[in-house]
């Protein structure tokens, strides 16, 4: 799969989050990267500080970033409809953690 229609599918998944949500999140970018960090085997990594975590102090950062990892979502899928539903899985994913939601508490709630 290109990397455009990729991307398409990451533009889809956020489509996908309602409108109220996406009016919460501050201070954050999305990014598509192929890979993760070496040695690192993930389908997406958000960086930086939870909504939950900042405090009055909280001014003057760059923005948080969420990455989707395109090579190993497609390593672990053998169709586009299972990189669709991959993708969105993974953009919810990390969504969440911005809210300051915890792996624990998100393979509890099925979005491992």
């Amino acid at each position: 799969m290109s990397r455009e229609r990729f991307e398409e599918l990451v533009g889809e998944a956020l489509d996908e989050v309602p409108e109220e949500l996406l009016r919460l999140m501050s201070n954050v970018v999305i990014l598509v990267e192929d890979d993760p960090p070496p040695g690192e085997d993930l389908l997406g990594l958000y960086e930086g500080h939870a909504l939950t975590e900042r405090g009055w102090n909280y001014s003057g950062v760059l923005p948080d970033r969420i990455f989707i990892y395109r090579r190993p979502i497609l390593r672990i899928c053998t169709t586009e409809d299972d990189v669709v539903d991959e993708v969105a899985v993974t953009v919810v994913h990390e969504i969440a953690h911005h809210f300051g939601i915890d792996d624990e508490r998100l393979h509890a709630l099925g979005w491992g």
